[in-house]
């Protein structure tokens, strides 16, 4: 999986960054699918200057219903429909969302063509696909809003076939099926059971995309032990009091808590527009100091998960 960041700027735009969009890439999924995570003004065009296609979103997920994070919405799904795309679109997003998109549509005399599910969440399991699991997670911002957690399911070890072999296996089609730890029929009437010929399960990769936040005690159980942890650090570590105010966090608090929820990495993102890329670094020591396995994102980093 990887994370795309299409912007990274907090509250409007700057010259240098566009507001909050990212974007996973579901490598495991066949369709070459992808998710998002926010929509703000602009997307569609930061879209257009990456590998994304419209066809391939799948799944949208809103933190929140402020304006840098839902403003780009409109846009993006009537163009997506303008372009000819038929498949279908889930949008997850707290309560209001659906009036939010259905209204702008109507005022505007605009449709979609394609399916679109909306969907309005509270805290809890939002998805499971049976690969990917997430659940939502509330936020210590002014107005309702969530983070997310993404975990991946666990994944079959690799078959032994060695030991198939060994025990008079022949190779076959069902060789996938027990790939899958299911039990087949063999023609000379033997039933072989797929779990014993697997080696140890590989584990999920998981990551945790808050929304806007001050600091929150809920961190630590949304973020436990994430491979990846992406976190607003709106402001420097000086202005906390202002950031805290606005339900925002800073540098220091970001990589706080990070470091409390045993993430192996954090990636910060949803910077003021006061910063400039050349001012970021100072936010990225800051962070360093506490968390040193801190990366700044800017707007197109490709990050692996």
């Amino acid at each position: 999986m990887e994370l795309l960041f299409l912007g990274t700027c907090a509250g409007a735009p700057s010259r240098e960054r566009n507001v909050t969009a990212i974007a996973l890439t579901l490598s495991d999924n066949n369709s070459g699918g992808y998710w998002l995570f926010d929509c703000g003004e602009g997307t569609q065009h930061q879209m257009m200057r990456s590998p994304l296609k419209p066809g391939k979103l799948e799944k949208i997920f809103i933190t929140h219903l402020h304006g840098d994070h839902i403003f780009g919405l409109p846009g993006l799904l009537t163009s997506r429909s303008m372009g000819g795309v038929s498949s279908p679109l889930t949008l997850y997003g707290p309560p209001g969302i659906k009036a939010f998109v259905e209204t702008t549509l109507t005022l505007s005399a605009s449709y979609v063509t394609f399916p679109l599910e909306i969907i309005e969440i509270a805290a809890g399991e939002v998805c499971d696909d049976g690969q990917m699991r997430v659940t939502a997670w509330p936020m210590s911002h002014v107005i309702e809003c969530y983070g997310f957690r993404i975990e991946q399911h666990d994944k079959p070890g690799p078959l032994d076939a060695e030991r198939l072999k060994a025990d008079g296996i022949p190779a076959g089609s069902w060789f996938q099926q027990l790939k899958r730890g299911e039990t087949v029929m063999l023609q000379d009437g033997r039933e072989v059971c797929g779990r014993d010929y697997l080696g140890p399960s590989i584990k999920g990769k998981s990551l945790a995309i808050f929304g806007d936040t001050a600091p929150t005690p809920l961190a630590s159980e949304l973020a436990a032990n994430v491979d990846v942890m992406v976190h607003e650090t709106t402001l420097e570590a000086a202005m906390a009091e202002k950031a805290n105010g606005r339900g925002h966090s800073t540098t220091v608090q970001a990589a706080t808590a990070a470091r409390e929820a045993g993430a192996r990495r954090l990636i910060a993102t949803h910077f003021s527009a006061r910063y400039g890329y050349a001012d970021c670094e100072k936010l990225l020591a800051e962070c360093r100091e506490i968390f040193p396995a801190t990366e700044l994102a800017r707007d197109f980093a490709v990050f692996t998960v």
